[in-house]
C-alpha cells in the first residue's frame, strides 16, 4: 500500500465566541431641595428603605438573569458530518485527489451549497462557522463533508433537530432557486466529540486503493516496531473499484481495553457519520477469533484515537475487494428438503451494513418447517433483547427477533420465510442455522418439546436443571424421593440440600438445617446469632463474622484461623481482603504485591465451543516430559516458581518424574506443538512434592516446581494470585477449570487450551458424593449434571477463582471418571498450604 503521510487533516479554529457585556444600572439621585421640602424622619427612612429593596431587588434579578441566560449560555463548538448524492455529476478518477483541480472545483460548488442551504434554516443560519469537502466518491457522485458550528450552550438541541432533519427534499427547495447541483440522499450527523479532541499532538492521514486479485495493508503508526503514540488520530480512507465491496480483516488488533481511552472506528463510508459506524472495537483480539468487516459499498473509513498513556502494540489489518455479486456476499433464495443450513452473509464475521436476506424454506407436503438457531449474535447499542426490533433483526411469522437470545419457529405449513435485515449502523457476526422437516402429531421425536418449541433428551425432564431455558421441562412435576419438594413445585436433587445455595429459588433446600434458623446467621466458628445483629458494631459471633464486609474499615481483632493477617502482624476480621483494591490493614499490606491474576487481554465474545482466548489464562502452563509431550497443567506463582498437583510427579517403573531433569515448560502456549514468538520454555531446577502427600488418599496433592531460569512476563505469561491461609471460597461460587486434558472420558487430549466454568460444591455434599473420600484439604467443584469436569490431562492445572483478580483457589488433583453425573472434581485447597508453599519459595 501507498501510505502518505499528509500532515493535518482536519484542525477546527477556535471559535470566536460573542463577548456579552455586563450591563450597569444606575439608580437616579433624589432631589436633595424636594427631601429638605419634605423633611421628617419617618417620611425620609421609608424613601430610604424602598430604595435600597429597590436595589437589592434589581441586583437580585440581574443576578438570575445572568445566571440563567448569559452564564448558561455559553458559546460552544460542535462538528458535524454527512454525505450528498449529486445526481447531475458523473464521477471521475481525479476526484480521488483532494489536490486536483477537478477535486477542488467541485469542492468550492459543495460548499457554496452548504453555506447557501444553512443561510436559509432559521436554526442554522447564525451559527454556521465553515465547512469543508473531505471526499468523494462513486454514485454518481457522493460528496462527503464537515461543517463546523459556533452557538450558545441553550441552542444546542435545536441545532441538532435541524442538522439531522435535512431531508432531500427539504435541501432540494432551499437550493432550487440557485441552479444549483442536483442533490440526494443527505444524511448527517452530530461528529463524536472523541474525533476532534483538542489534546491531539499528530494527525495521520492515510489513503489505500485496493485492486483485483490485490490485499493491501494498514498499519498503526510505528508498528510493529513500537508502541503506537499517545494523543493521536489517524485516519485510513479505504476505496475499491467500482462493483466490488471493501474486506476489512484485522491480522493484529491490540489496544487499551478500556475504549473510552483508546479505540478503533469503522465505518460505512469516506467520513465518520455515525449514522453509518459499523463498530467501536478496543482491546486485544486474536486472529484465532477473526474481526473482519465488509462494507456495503466501494467505500471504508477506519479510525483510530489514542489518549496520553497506556499505549499497546496497535494494529495491522489486510484490506481486499469483493465483487458485489460475489456468492460470498449473496444471501437468501429458496431452500428445499427435509433440512438444511443458512447463515448470514460472511459468517462467522461480522454482515455488512444495508443487507437484506429472504430464505424461502420448502420441505416436502404433510410435513412442517421447524427453524432452530446454532448461534444467533445481533445485537448493537440502542436495541435491547427484545422482539419489537428496528434496526438489524430476523423476521419470522410476523414476529422479528435480534439481541442474543436465539429463537425457535414452527410453521404451519410446508412453508416458511425467514427475512434478514441490517440497517446503516453497528453490525454484528450474525447467525447460523439449521431448518427440519417435522410431522405436525410429532414435533420432537423421542424427546420432549418445551413450551418454546425446543427439544430436550426426556431424561432431563424434572431433573432440577432449566434444560428448555423457559423452565418448562421443570413444570409439573412430581418429585420423587431423591429430590427436594421446593415449595415453588420445583424438583431439585436432594444432595444440593443445605448445601448453602438457594437452588429452589425460594430457599427451599436451605431451611431448617439443622444448624441456624431462617432470621439467623451461621459465623464461622458455628455460633448461631441473630440477622438483625448483623453489622450493628458489636461482635456478637465472638469472631468478627457479623461484623466483616460492612463497608466499613476493617478493625483490628485478635489473630485466630478465620483472620487475616497483616504485613505489622496484626489480624483483621474482613472477608478475603487481600488485592480487593481496598486497603484494609493499616500497612496497606493486604494490597501489596497484587501484581497478579489479570489477564491483559480483553475477552471477546465466545461463538461455540470450550476454547479459550489466546492469553486469557496467562497463568496456566503446560508440563511435557521430555520426547513424549504433555503429561500434567500448571500454575506460575513467580517468575520461578510453578505450583502443580503432586501425584504428576511420583515416580513409576518407567519414568522418574520426581526428577528435575526429565520435564519441561511450556509457558504462554495456547496449542500444543505451536511454535511462536509468545511461548517460552524452560527446564527445571528441583521438583518438591509435598511430604504429606498420600498416593492412595490423594491428601495433600499439591508440587512445587522451580524453573532453571527466571521468565519474562508478557501478555501471555502472568502469574495467578495466591490466596491467604485465611481466604475462603464459598460453595456456589463460580470458578474456571483450564488444561490441555482429555475432552472426554478415555478420550483424547485437547490441541488447544479448554476452559469450562464450574461452581464450588458444599463439601458436606460433596463427601456424601463422593462416599467419605473428601479431607478437609480437598475442595469439590463441578457441573453436578454432568457434562463439564476436568480429566487426564489436566492435573496439577489452576482452579482460577473470578473477582477483581483470579486467585488460585485449587489444583487439579482427582474424580470419579470424568463429568459424570454427580460426580464432581476434586482440587487440593490452596489456602490450606500457603505457609508451606511461602516456606520453599518465598512468594
Amino acid at each position: 500500500m501507498d501510505q502518505m503521510h499528509t500532515g493535518v487533516k482536519y484542525i477546527p479554529n477556535q471559535n470566536q465566541g460573542t463577548n456579552w457585556d455586563a450591563s450597569e444600572t444606575f439608580l437616579p439621585t433624589s432631589d436633595s431641595k424636594k427631601l429638605e421640602k419634605n423633611r421628617g424622619p419617618g417620611k425620609t427612612g421609608i424613601v430610604i428603605t424602598v430604595v435600597v429593596v429597590a436595589a437589592l431587588i434589581a441586583l437580585l434579578i440581574g443576578l438570575l438573569v445572568w445566571h440563567f441566560h448569559y452564564r448558561d449560555d455559553t458559546r460552544i463548538k460542535k462538528m458535524y458530518s454527512g454525505s450528498m448524492r449529486i445526481t447531475n455529476q458523473a464521477f471521475v478518477d481525479t476526484y480521488e485527489n483532494p489536490n486536483t483541480t477537478e477535486f477542488k472545483t467541485l469542492s468550492k460548488q459543495v460548499v457554496k451549497q452548504l453555506n447557501d442551504l444553512y443561510k436559509n434554516i432559521p436554526e442554522l443560519s447564525n451559527y454556521h462557522v465553515k465547512s469543508t469537502v473531505q471526499a468523494f466518491s462513486e454514485g454518481s457522485v457522493i460528496a462527503y463533508y464537515l461543517s463546523e458550528f459556533g452557538f450558545p450552550a441553550s441552542q444546542e438541541a435545536s441545532v441538532d433537530k435541524a442538522m439531522s432533519s435535512m431531508d432531500t427534499t427539504k435541501v432540494r427547495r432551499t437550493m432550487a432557486a440557485s441552479n444549483a447541483l442536483m442533490i440526494d440522499d443527505v444524511q448527517s450527523s452530530a461528529l463524536d466529540s472523541r474525533m476532534f479532541s483538542k489534546s491531539f499532538s499528530e494527525y495521520y492521514k492515510y489513503a489505500e486503493h485496493t485492486k483485483a486479485n490485490q490485499i493491501g495493508t494498514i498499519v498503526s503508526p510505528g508498528f510493529p516496531d513500537k508502541p503506537y503514540p499517545p494523543n493521536t488520530f489517524t485516519q485510513w480512507q479505504l476505496r475499491a473499484d467500482p462493483g466490488h465491496v471493501i474486506k476489512l480483516d484485522f491480522d493484529t488488533f491490540n489496544l487499551e481495553a478500556d475504549c473510552s481511552n483508546d479505540f478503533v472506528r469503522v465505518y460505512d463510508s469516506l467520513v465518520a457519520i455515525e449514522s453509518r459506524v459499523m463498530g467501536e472495537v478496543c482491546g486485544y483480539h486474536h486472529h484465532n477469533n477473526p474481526l473482519a468487516y465488509q462494507s456495503s459499498r466501494n467505500v471504508m473509513l477506519v479510525t483510530m484515537v489514542t489518549n496520553e498513556k497506556k499505549n499497546y502494540p496497535g494494529i495491522k489489518a489486510l484490506v481486499s475487494q469483493i465483487p458485489r455479486d460475489s456468492k460470498d456476499l449473496v444471501c437468501g433464495g429458496t431452500l428445499s428438503g427435509e433440512s438444511g443450513t443458512f447463515k448470514t452473509p460472511n459468517y462467522p464475521n461480522y454482515y455488512p451494513p444495508n443487507t437484506n436476506c429472504e430464505w424461502n424454506i420448502q420441505v416436502p407436503d404433510g410435513k412442517l418447517v421447524k427453524v432452530q438457531f446454532i448461534t444467533f449474535l445481533l445485537k448493537e447499542p440502542g436495541q435491547n433483547n427484545t422482539k419489537d426490533c428496528k434496526k438489524d433483526y430476523v423476521e419470522i411469522n410476523n414476529n422479528r427477533y435480534c439481541g442474543e437470545l436465539p429463537p425457535i419457529s414452527t410453521s404451519n405449513t410446508n412453508s416458511m420465510k425467514v427475512f434478514f435485515n441490517s440497517d446503516s449502523s453497528y453490525v454484528d457476526r450474525g447467525f447460523t442455522a439449521k431448518y427440519n422437516a417435522f410431522e405436525s402429531t410429532n414435533p420432537c421425536p423421542n424427546k420432549f418439546q418445551c413450551k418454546n418449541q425446543r427439544c430436550v433428551n426426556t431424561d432431563l425432564k424434572c431433573d432440577g436443571w432449566n434444560d428448555c431455558g423457559d423452565m418448562s421441562d421443570e413444570m409439573n412435576c412430581k418429585c420423587d424421593s431423591t429430590q427436594i419438594q421446593c415449595k415453588n413445585s420445583l424438583c431439585k436433587p436432594q444432595f444440593w440440600e443445605c448445601d448453602g445455595v438457594n437452588d429452589c429459588g425460594d430457599n427451599t433446600d436451605e431451611q431448617n438445617c439443622g444448624a441456624c434458623k431462617t432470621g439467623e446467621i451461621t459465623c464461622r466458628n458455628a455460633k448461631c446469632v441473630s440477622d438483625k445483629k448483623r453489622c450493628d458494631g458489636n461482635d456478637d459471633c465472638g469472631d468478627g463474622t457479623d461484623e466483616s464486609d460492612c463497608g466499613r474499615m476493617a478493625e483490628t481483632v485478635p489473630c485466630s484461623d478465620i483472620t487475616y493477617k497483616c504485613a505489622n502482624n496484626k489480624c483483621i476480621i474482613k472477608e478475603n481482603p487481600e488485592c480487593d483494591e481496598t486497603p484494609d490493614c493499616e500497612d496497606k499490606s493486604d494490597e501489596a504485591n497484587c501484581d497478579c491474576g489479570k489477564s491483559p487481554f480483553k475477552t471477546s465474545r465466545i461463538v461455540g465451543g470450550q476454547n479459550a482466548d489466546v492469553g486469557e489464562f496467562p497463568w496456566q502452563v503446560s508440563l511435557h516430559i521430555k520426547n513424549m509431550g504433555h503429561v500434567c497443567g500448571g500454575s506460575i506463582i513467580n517468575q520461578q516458581w510453578l505450583v502443580t498437583a503432586a501425584h504428576c510427579v511420583q515416580d513409576d517403573a518407567k519414568t522418574k518424574y520426581s526428577q528435575p531433569g526429565v520435564w519441561e515448560v511450556y509457558l504462554g502456549l495456547h496449542t500444543q506443538k505451536e511454535t511462536n514468538p509468545n511461548i517460552q520454555k524452560r527446564n527445571l531446577r528441583q521438583v518438591i512434592s509435598h511430604p504429606n502427600y498420600n498416593a492412595y488418599t490423594f491428601d495433600n496433592d499439591i508440587a512445587l516446581m522451580q524453573l532453571d531460569s527466571p521468565v519474562a512476563y508478557s501478555g501471555y505469561i502472568q502469574p495467578i494470585c495466591l490466596p491467604a491461609a485465611s481466604h475462603t471460597f464459598p460453595a456456589g461460587n463460580p470458578v474456571w477449570i483450564t488444561g490441555w486434558g482429555a475432552t472426554r472420558e478415555g478420550g483424547s487430549a485437547a490441541s488447544v487450551l479448554q476452559k469450562a466454568q464450574v461452581r464450588i460444591i458444599n463439601s458436606t455434599v460433596c463427601n456424601q458424593l463422593m462416599k467419605g473420600q473428601i479431607t478437609s484439604r480437598m475442595m469439590c467443584a463441578g457441573v453436578l449434571t454432568g457434562g463439564v469436569d476436568a480429566c487426564q490431562g489436566d492435573s496439577g492445572g489452576p482452579l482460577s477463582s473470578p473477582g477483581s483478580r483470579m486467585f488460585l483457589a485449587g489444583v487439579v488433583s482427582w474424580g470419579d471418571g470424568c463429568a459424570r453425573r454427580n460426580k464432581p472434581g476434586i482440587y487440593s485447597v490452596v489456602s490450606k498450604f500457603r505457609g508451606w508453599i511461602k516456606e520453599k519459595t518465598g512468594v
